[in-house]
């Protein structure tokens, strides 16, 4: 019968009790005060009000930690942030120091850029070479968009008569084209590629061989390649676009031995790699040509790559199907006298 009178009487003052502690968030010293004032008589009542006093205090003093808690890790976070930005921004100045030496370097060696294209999807600039006994041109391509760089199969066919370096760069609206991989003849007399194929991420042809070599462009544009040994291997690194030929040149800056039936073979040479920075460097020799341009030896390539400070290189199809498209027209001089239909050609996307 007590204990219903004291809930009753609790529920009764409630309203009393909620008014006190609204108002002690004006004045926090007001319901202690006011609790003493009141001066309930020692009951179980009392007791409770005291106990459920107790537990909003408590609960009080949790959320102020919470809240204490929550402010610091915010301040946490944004001290890392803060630093996780200033990191970029080296890493990024870096980069960009990085690249105007690379630039310097290669200015000093060749001369200004005979052509520049900045794109949206990638930034294109063109030098002309020339040294003892061979000319040619070559192409420094830092890729905005990985998708800026497509691997073209003739007519977009597996089988064909071929197509040439500059039929396919204005099929497909590139602004730089160079050959690729190379190809045989089959028994009715049509083109088909060597080795491995991929566009646009799909495995086109897939065949291995101690002797060629891929050449592919992963997920972010960077060019990975060398042997490989199956289709598994293949899926596992990403590849975009792919060709194969023979031999690699270099591998981490260090020159990979030349195969004996390879070397010392002045031949039109068409050649890829990347710097340091990860551009693409495209070149593209003349051979063959008396008066014009002999062509180098890949011992020769080797030295000129790595004097471009050129990472990881690799040989193209080259003779009479090296061809360099920019800009809307062939640049160099086949050695066949005309451009030769060949089965894949890499192109650059502006």
């Amino acid at each position: 019968m007590h204990t219903k009178i004291h809930w009753f009487f609790l529920l009764l003052i409630a309203p009393l009790l909620g008014f006190l502690f609204a108002f002690q968030e004006e004045n926090p010293f007001i319901l202690d005060n006011a609790t003493t004032a009141l001066a309930f008589p020692s009951d179980p009542l009392t007791e409770q009000m005291d106990y459920v006093y107790e537990q909003i205090k408590g609960s009080q003093e949790l959320i102020t930690k919470i809240q204490t808690g929550a402010e610091l890790e915010k301040k946490e976070m944004e001290e890392q942030q803060q630093q996780l930005d200033q990191l970029l921004a080296a890493s990024q100045s870096q980069v960009k120091r990085s690249e105007d030496v690379l630039d310097q370097i290669l200015s000093s060696m060749l001369g200004k850029p005979i052509g520049q294209t900045f794109g949206k999807r990638a930034t294109i600039k063109v030098f002309s070479l020339e040294e003892s006994g061979y000319k040619g041109f070559m192409a420094k391509v830092k890729l905005h968009d990985p998708h800026a760089l497509k691997m073209v199969l003739a007519k977009d066919s597996l089988t064909s008569k071929g197509e040439t370096t500059s039929q396919a760069a204005k099929r497909k609206q590139a602004v730089l084209a160079v050959n690729a991989g190379g190809f045989m003849k089959n028994a009715q007399g049509a083109s088909v590629p060597l080795g491995i194929t991929v566009v646009d991420g799909q495995i086109k042809t897939f065949s291995t061989s101690n002797t060629l070599s891929f050449v592919g462009f992963n997920q972010q544009g960077r060019l990975v390649g060398g042997k490989i040994q199956s289709r598994e291997q293949l899926e596992k690194m990403g590849i975009l676009q792919g060709a194969s030929f023979l031999p690699t040149l270099l591998e981490g800056g260090r020159k990979v031995p030349i195969p004996k039936d390879w070397a010392n073979k002045k031949h039109p040479r068409t050649l890829i790699g990347h710097f340091s920075n990860g551009d693409l460097l495209m070149i593209v020799i003349d051979g063959r040509r008396k008066g014009w341009s002999e062509g180098v030896t890949l011992e020769e390539a080797q030295q000129k790559l790595l004097e471009f400070k050129v990472r990881d290189a690799y040989n193209l199809d080259g003779g009479g199907s090296s061809a360099f498209y920019y800009d809307g027209k062939i640049r160099n001089r086949p050695s066949d006298g005309k451009e030769r239909p060949v089965s894949t050609n890499i192109v650059i996307l502006p």
